[in-house]
């Protein structure tokens, strides 16, 4: 960076000893800071049709009154005054409070030019400032800072004028002149100008489209260096398998792999014979086939000789696990199961077995990091739905082998977008197809509570031989609510239903063993309908279960709905899921829309993100996602896509170092404690 703007503001005109401390509250230090303090939204008084017009900006409209405005009084001096306005082809409703003088000023047939906040499903506009007459024509595009009450806007934008004026042409360009031309990207120096003082819209769009890819390119760039150092750091075993055992058994299973699980697999052998550790999120939707995927690279792993590991989250689910492996194996392994309920000799054995190596590939819970399990030689370990896992947890069972292998799987379908920023140190493989022959599940919102229809659809699927899953939603205020939720529906739903038909209970006051036993009941078809708060999500594999009702739907998210949609349709019979909801916002009615439309978890993934943000999809406490000044990832998705691929291109060519043209962003990277803290934090 330029030694000059490293200088403290007080060196900018009209900064003194008071106000430079007021700015400092605001994070503003040195002449640079000043620079690149974007303004967060920009006051236009310029007129753009309504088709442009985002819902709930701040929006300038200029029409023709239709009929005269109308008075309401309400309250001590409260009135409301609404008007139409014909704008272009359509009638626009204006609302303005407690100025009931306007109706004075204003007739029928006037231009009139409104400013105010706008409401693109009504087509309404809340007004602040009016005024009769047609909008001037080239009025200022005003920019509007964060502020604190010490310093005003009016200041503000003195100073950052003056910082301009005085300093912008030390600001040197960091990105290589290639880039900057084939992305058609203005200059840092021109783009820093029209973030602050656009002349059009167009010269700001394209000032913030550069600053977008400069600061995603950084954090990319970031990443991948921290990946290529973890990886130089971290060499494992090159593990070379025997390529016609693979075969052999890839051949012998009853089912043609898909292309996505192809492509996953290949990445995942590609990353088992490098030199360096695996560290790879398979990702693929509930049904896609990644247990099949998994139990291949398992078995390349084993054919070199070392043993594997694949833990769980619970333990029916362990089991189920080891049951399909040795069913998919047959004696071409040793598999052996670690649960907690495993105990006395029968433990002792497994323990010594795994040990001596009489044991292949040991499946199990938590149980498989405690001390007492002591590998011979692991190589490759697998982590299912490992966002359940603690981070201490998964590195604990790293470290138990010599430098094994590691692969994360989960069937939440994380938009790309999202995996690989928030994972941006693991390579991330996606299983995005469906097997030949999987019936996609029928889904149905219906409006109200539980119907007489639904109840009798329910009634004759269990006549048919087949399970139901009622599910409650979960009442965040309290855990007490949400059990009695699920108790008065458990004893509504038995009424109906008992003693002819079995009905079983599930939330999350239960222990462990009590919800393993319910379960396990619902597995062997000893209950027909569960009743269920949410603690059903992930895991067990139910095949004779096809219908799945959600009560209050409208509280879930969509990606949450996709999961428990996913516990029906595993068996070959067609399945259903019944959404019972009555949504008041819009966001409830699309999120029911889309769930009705889709059964494409990616997709759904994607749209749930563009309804809640990131920060909601992760869960705030483990969001882990950098802010970014200017860049939205949701919305900029395809900018930060290239700027992985670019910055991937870099770091594997070892641009920064060979190449002169990438000294300024090698120096940037290299001193920028800003992108250094947010990436090693």
């Amino acid at each position: 960076m330029n030694n000059r703007l490293e200088l403290p503001i007080s060196e900018v005109k009209g900064i003194g000893e008071k106000l430079q401390a007021h700015l400092n509250e605001l994070g503003l230090f040195s002449i640079y800071d000043l620079l690149f303090y974007f303004p967060y939204r920009y006051d236009s008084y310029e007129v753009k049709p309504l088709t442009e017009l985002q819902h709930e900006e701040k929006a300038t409209i200029e029409g023709q009154l239709i009929s005269d405005p109308v008075v309401q009084f309400y309250g001590k001096k409260k009135s409301r005054l609404t008007m139409s306005l014909q704008v272009d082809q359509f009638a626009v409703k204006a609302v303005m409070f407690n100025r009931s003088f306007a109706k004075k000023q204003l007739n029928a047939g006037d231009t009139v030019t409104v400013t105010g906040k706008w409401d693109q499903h009504r087509l309404q506009i809340t007004v602040s400032q009016y005024k009769k007459g047609a909008a001037k024509s080239q009025e200022p595009i005003q920019p509007v800072y964060t502020l604190k009450e010490s310093v005003t806007l009016v200041t503000l934008r003195k100073v950052i004028k003056a910082a301009l004026e005085d300093y912008l042409h030390e600001v040197e360009e960091i990105l290589p002149e290639d880039t900057v031309l084939s992305y058609k990207l203005p200059k840092r120096q021109r783009a820093i100008e029209q973030m602050h003082y656009p002349e059009s819209r167009i010269l700001l769009k394209h000032a913030k489209r550069r600053f977008i890819y400069e600061e995603f390119l950084l954090f990319q760039l970031k990443m991948q260096l921290l990946r290529k150092l973890h990886r130089e750091s971290t060499m494992g075993n090159a593990q070379h398998y025997d390529n016609e055992r693979l075969t052999e058994f890839v051949q012998s299973l009853p089912f043609e792999l898909t292309n996505a699980q192809k492509r996953a697999l290949s990445e995942i052998l590609k990353d088992m014979k490098n030199p360096y550790r695996m560290n790879r999120l398979l990702q693929g939707d509930v049904g896609s086939g990644k247990t099949a995927v998994a139990a291949i690279a398992l078995y390349a792993s084993i054919t070199t000789g070392q043993q594997a590991a694949l833990m769980v989250p619970t333990e029916i689910l362990a089991e189920q696990h080891a049951a399909s492996l040795k069913e998919m194996f047959g004696d071409r392994i040793r598999i052996a199961l670690l649960t907690g309920s495993v105990k006395g000799k029968k433990r002792k054995q497994i323990l010594n077995d795994v040990k001596e190596q009489e044991v292949d590939l040991l499946v199990g819970t938590h149980a498989l990091i405690q001390d007492e399990v002591d590998f011979s030689r692991l190589g490759f370990v697998i982590v299912d739905e490992q966002h359940r896992f603690g981070v201490n947890q998964r590195r604990t069972l790293r470290d138990k082998g010599l430098h094994p292998d590691v692969l994360f799987m989960t069937a939440t379908p994380i938009p790309r977008t999202l995996a690989i920023t928030a994972f941006g140190d693991m390579d991330v493989s996606v299983i995005d197809e469906m097997p030949a022959g999987r019936k996609p599940i029928e889904t149905y919102w219906v409006k109200g509570q539980m119907t007489d229809k639904v109840l009798a659809f329910i009634q004759k699927q269990i006549q048919q031989g087949q399970q139901a899953y009622v599910i409650c939603p979960l009442i965040e205020e309290s855990d007490q609510l949400d059990i009695q939720n699920a108790i008065d529906l458990y004893n509504q739903i038995s009424a109906v239903f008992e003693p002819a038909i079995k009905v079983g209970l599930m939330h999350g006051r239960l222990s462990n063993d009590e919800k393993e036993e319910v379960m396990e009941d619902f597995a062997a078809n000893h209950v027909q309908i569960l009743v269920s708060t949410t603690v059903v999500e992930v895991g067990v594999n139910v095949p004779n279960a096809t219908v799945m009702v959600i009560h209050d739907a409208e509280r879930f998210g969509l990606s949450q709905l996709h999961q428990l949609r996913g516990r029906v349709g595993r068996g070959d019979q067609q399945s259903y899921c019944i959404l019972l909801a009555d949504p008041k916002g819009d966001v409830g009615k699309e999120r029911m829309r889309i769930m009705t439309e889709t059964t494409d978890g990616f997709e759904l993934s994607e749209q749930d993100l563009k309804l809640r943000g990131p920060g909601d999809f992760f869960g705030r406490k483990q969001s882990g996602i950098p802010e970014f000044k200017v860049g939205d990832m949701v919305h900029d998705y395809r900018a930060l896509e290239t700027a992985r691929q670019d910055a991937a291109l870099i770091i594997s060519e070892d641009l920064l170092e060979k190449d002169e043209d990438y000294r300024a962003l090698k120096q940037i990277i290299e001193q920028d404690e800003h992108i250094s803290g947010q990436v090693l934090d």
